[in-house]
């Protein structure tokens, strides 16, 4: 039973949809790092729901800071920060208590638990946890940007629809990190909003792909095997509910690629050392080359939908059908992204003071 994640910095998750809060614990945070509450609040409020293209659930999420955090800078002790569940509908869940619905936890949950899980709104496997990493990203990100590094995250397809790539990325990360529906391109976000609002009139769901850049990130960051960049990065985001794919850089299209068109060749440019094209991702060997670290995550469609599924009920070993009920999200990329942006920045304060030491985000 492991809900901890990180070697220096660790974050610990606890909480369950329906129960009375989510929350986190943060240890290993150096003291003297500055807190603005205002920071948190921002990162919650984009991880909110958005109108018609999002659950009715939603939460004003009034967390609090209930240690390792005086006179707005952290004490070095641990930190827990708890968010209250206050929007709640629990009767939704009892009738399907017993109904295993397609893609969710609901039968992994109660072949591990022996039937003492929360199953209300899927318990500890629900999305609402991610609010708690959320938090944790308010206080790690600005942390990580005055040491000069910056994170990213944008909706780069949704419903067939594609955005941009990156191209200035300081510019790109900077327009991001103010809006609500994170997309470089104005007419692809409309574009995308329109087919979650067309999946939600036909009772579905659709998926999408993130894609995250991180900057200012200098080059000898990892380890060669089990802790690489990619392995540490990856860890985290399959930790995410409904990511289900992940690559960097040129990702799986490098398989098509020649090694002459796949490599990076270096150069020095005004006498820093880089590489004309990025199909790496940033990494070499598992660890970074200072280049930008570019990742992509698959975010599979709601499996909560309103259409009829076949499906089993697991107390009595039946076939039954299930049509669920209850406020559920048409598309959850648009939510995810800040996720995906707090994840991240708990892996790379990570890293950095693997190399550098826990003080290090302080100084």
């Amino acid at each position: 039973m492991k809900n901890s994640f990180g070697n220096n910095i660790t974050i610990t998750l606890y909480g369950e949809s329906h129960g009375s809060s989510v929350g986190c614990v943060i240890d290993g945070l150096a003291s003297g790092i500055p807190v603005d509450e205002n920071n948190i609040n921002q990162f919650l409020a984009l991880r909110r729901p958005n109108g018609t293209i999002s659950t009715s659930r939603c939460e004003a999420d009034e967390f609090s800071i209930k240690s390792g955090v005086f006179n707005g800078y952290t004490t070095g002790t641990p930190i827990c920060i708890d968010i209250p569940n206050e929007d709640k509908r629990s009767a939704d869940y009892e009738k399907t208590a017993n109904l295993a619905r397609p893609s969710h936890a609901d039968y992994t949950a109660n072949c591990k638990y022996n039937g003492y899980q929360d199953y209300r709104g899927g318990g500890h496997f629900s999305g609402r946890i991610t609010a708690a990493i959320v938090a944790a990203g308010g206080i790690i990100i600005p942390a990580l940007k005055r040491k000069g590094i910056s994170i990213g995250t944008h909706i780069k397809s949704c419903g067939g629809v594609e955005d941009r790539g990156f191209s200035d990325y300081k510019a790109d990360i900077e327009l991001l990190s103010n809006l609500n529906f994170a997309v470089l391109d104005n007419s692809a976000g409309s574009a995308m909003q329109e087919k979650i609002i067309e999946a939600k009139n036909n009772l579905d769901s659709i998926g999408g792909v993130l894609e995250t850049a991180v900057i200012g990130i200098d080059a000898g960051m990892g380890e060669p095997w089990f802790d690489s960049v990619e392995s540490l990065i990856s860890h985290a985001m399959f930790s995410v509910p409904g990511i289900k794919g992940i690559e960097f850089g040129a990702g799986f299209e490098i398989a098509n690629m020649t090694g002459s068109t796949a490599n990076d060749e270096f150069s020095v440019n005004n006498g820093s050392i880089v590489t004309n094209t990025n199909n790496s991702g940033g990494i070499n060997g598992g660890i970074t080359n200072g280049m930008p670290i570019v990742f992509r995550c698959a975010v599979r469609p709601t499996p909560t939908i309103g259409k009829e599924q076949k499906t089993i009920n697991f107390k009595t070993n039946e076939n039954t059908i299930l049509a669920a009920k209850g406020r559920h999200d048409p598309c959850i990329a648009h939510r995810a992204r800040i996720v995906v942006d707090s994840l991240t920045a708990i892996v790379i304060a990570d890293l950095l003071t693997t190399k550098y030491g826990t003080d290090w985000l302080a100084k």
